[in-house]
């Protein structure tokens, strides 16, 4: 007997699976996410990429998006449809405006990648862009200031100005001393201080007198945790420079922000959310998945679903797994596989940034994302099998389009369901 019941349990706390819970809850399902622990959003630098490379480097996703589905039929971009990559977009945007964090938008969209300098001084082109980072858009022609802390090991000012000369960009770094009385700062502390405005103040007197007339600044991701808005313009005010953030190392300030404002629009949908949830097996009529038991704190607990969304993940988030015995495994659920090699075929090549055989290996799953052998478990993000995200720069965009178009097919079905 189960302890909670719902209509659809979500499985991860991803952007895909927050995605999916907050458009189920909106629509009207009572909506539980079990989640083993936070997922990407604290590690990722908050921008949302679509597609990056094909393996070139794309200019306009919108138009580089039929050929490239056309050239991977078994990509996730050819099971969710290139038609649903822009509403889900537009539908994340308005929910981080919407959010927790006022004023606080994305910018862009599927016309034109951004071109974002990274920590290292890389170009990394993405399709939304936090309006925190906006001004850093390589093709925005005047000069680049790249501030670094000491204390804080993130982001090297040095090299991300140098890498970004040899570019053929006009860079230089300057260092800014705070964090005073600390061998080490992080971002995230970094970022709370700087919601306050008399702190705020303080960086601003330092940071000023290092500046050049006509340069853009850039700063480590620190602009604010609670009101990324305000501290960014009120910042730029002060400085009487463009302003804006380069992605660090995790965890993320603005990967955070994403959490929070989605995490805030599941709970006024009252949508529930339960951490150290780890989903360890299922029970089953037949081929509908009935309840998922979880562990946490060391008491087991069972919730029972008519439907399931799994977002679980992918091997580097242990939604899958080779064991010791160099099987492969959906841990979750015992689903299978789709994009294994075949018996004595390698798994892995020696070339580590080379193509790898297990890289597209995901969840075996039908055209409305239901995975094979089940009739009510359907799956998003990055457990979706035929992708190689970091090299097509594709992760988020995969990510929240399956989580929209998964709620959207589970809402249809719940409906025409009732209407019978």
């Amino acid at each position: 007997m189960s302890d909670f019941r719902y209509d659809v349990a979500v499985v991860g706390t991803g952007v895909a699976g927050l995605c999916a819970a907050v458009r189920l809850a909106e629509g009207g399902a009572s909506v539980c996410v079990l989640a083993h622990g936070y997922g990407s959003t604290h590690l990722a630098p908050g921008v949302v990429d679509v597609l990056g490379y094909t393996p070139e480097r794309v200019e306009e996703p919108a138009r580089a998006l039929p050929a490239f589905v056309e050239a991977h039929p078994d990509h996730p971009y050819a099971l969710l449809g290139v038609d649903a990559i822009g509403p889900a977009l537009e539908w994340f945007s308005e929910h981080i405006a919407g959010g927790p964090q006022p004023g606080y938008s994305y910018v862009g969209g599927l016309e034109r990648n951004v071109l974002l300098p990274t920590a290292v001084g890389v170009a990394r082109p993405s399709a939304l862009v936090p309006e925190t980072m906006a001004r850093g858009a390589l093709d925005g022609g005047a000069p680049l200031c790249i501030v670094g802390v000491p204390r804080l090991r993130d982001l090297h000012a040095s090299l991300c100005a140098a890498n970004l000369t040899r570019l053929g960009f006009e860079a230089r770094s300057v260092e800014l001393d705070i964090g005073e009385g600390r061998t080490e700062i992080n971002a995230l502390g970094l970022a709370r201080q700087l919601d306050d405005p008399s702190y705020r103040n303080a960086v601003a007197g330092r940071l000023g007198p290092l500046l050049r007339d006509g340069e853009r600044v850039g700063v480590p991701a620190i602009l604010g945790l609670r009101d990324p808005h305000g501290v960014w313009s009120d910042l730029e005010e002060r400085l009487g420079h463009e302003l804006f953030e380069i992605p660090t190392l995790p965890p993320s300030a603005p990967g955070i922000r994403v959490y929070d404002a989605l995490t805030a629009a599941l709970r006024a949908a009252r949508g529930r959310l339960v951490l150290g949830a780890k989903v360890v097996g299922s029970e089953r009529d037949g081929a509908r998945v009935t309840t998922l038991h979880t562990h946490a704190g060391g008491r087991d607990t069972v919730y029972e679903a008519e439907r399931v969304v799994l977002a679980s993940g992918g091997f580097a988030s242990g939604g899958l797994e080779l064991d010791s015995d160099w099987q492969t495994h959906e841990r979750a659920l015992g689903l299978p596989l789709r994009g294994l090699p075949g018996p004595g075929e390698p798994r892995f090549r020696p070339d580590y940034f080379g193509q790898q055989p297990m890289a597209k290996v995901g969840i075996a799953v039908d055209s409305e994302q239901r995975a094979e052998g089940t009739e009510n478990v359907l799956v998003a993000g990055a457990a979706l099998p035929g992708a190689e995200p970091w090299r097509e720069g594709s992760g988020e965009g995969i990510a929240i389009t399956s989580g929209h178009r998964a709620a959207g097919l589970v809402l249809t079905e719940a409906g025409q369901a009732a209407a019978a």
